[in-house]
């Protein structure tokens, strides 16, 4: 119970990854908030039914409102807010020569601009009480990916805005780390199963050391650390949590 009485919120934790995060800080005592663009009612009773505390807020981080709602609704829920992990993401994969305006915007808004208005947020109310947990999860992709420029600019942004977050942070008491998940089983890769009999799930297994995708719990593991007393003196760092497939 390493979180026992914090506050956090945990944004696009309605299912997969988020909620994997939203989960593990709940067993360590948190009180989470979990928003997502859609009531969250049964990612709310999984942790409810094991004994955790939880609440869903809905709200679309590409608009600032709703994010300055969120905050506000976290702190006169339960009094502060002590974690803010930004999770949500969404990809819309394509080559850069045929990739719409469109696809390039919504990638940004949401991946991009979204972590800046969850930063930004938590930060104004963190840097008040001198204490805080900032983690973001952006994507090996970061470093570059075939067919996803967008995402890979809006993930390497995340790591560039997380870092000077730190920076301009840190004498506040204020830890920012950024957090790069590899091939993680959730909803959206598991569609790859069906893909050529499997041979695409197969073929990212493969490029993996570990020999197999992770689970949604093995980045909630290292959330929650970064999230607890134990990782006061860490920040502005880039973790990846990828069974040795980022390098």
């Amino acid at each position: 119970m390493r979180l026992k009485d914090k506050v956090a919120i945990v944004t696009g934790a309605g299912r997969g990854l988020g909620l994997g995060i939203a989960e593990k800080l709940a067993k360590e005592g948190a009180k989470v908030v979990i928003a997502d663009v859609s009531p969250a009612a049964d990612a709310v009773e999984k942790i409810q039914k094991n004994g955790g505390c939880a609440s869903f807020f809905v709200a679309n981080v590409a608009n600032q409102e709703d994010v300055q709602n969120l905050v506000k609704y976290t702190v006169d829920t339960y009094g502060t807010l002590d974690i803010m992990v930004n999770n949500a993401g969404i990809n819309r994969d394509g080559m850069l020569h045929k990739m719409s305006v469109e696809n390039w915007q919504m990638v940004i808004d949401i991946d991009l601009t979204g972590t800046f208005y969850g930063t930004q947020e938590a930060l104004k109310y963190m840097r008040e009480k001198n204490e805080g947990r900032i983690i973001n999860i952006s994507s090996g992709s970061w470093l570059g990916n075939l067919g996803q420029g967008n995402y890979a600019a809006a993930k390497a942004g995340v790591v560039g805005l997380t870092k000077t977050a730190a920076r301009e942070s840190a004498r506040k008491g204020i830890t920012c780390n950024v957090i790069c998940p590899g091939f993680i089983e959730t909803d959206m890769t598991l569609k790859l199963k069906e893909v050529n009999d499997g041979a695409a799930w197969a073929s990212m297994e493969q490029r993996i050391p570990m020999g197999y995708a992770g689970k949604p719990e093995d980045v909630g593991n290292m959330v929650a650390f970064l999230a607890s007393d134990e990782a006061s003196y860490i920040t502005a760092e880039v973790v990846n949590v990828g069974g040795g497939m980022i390098v």
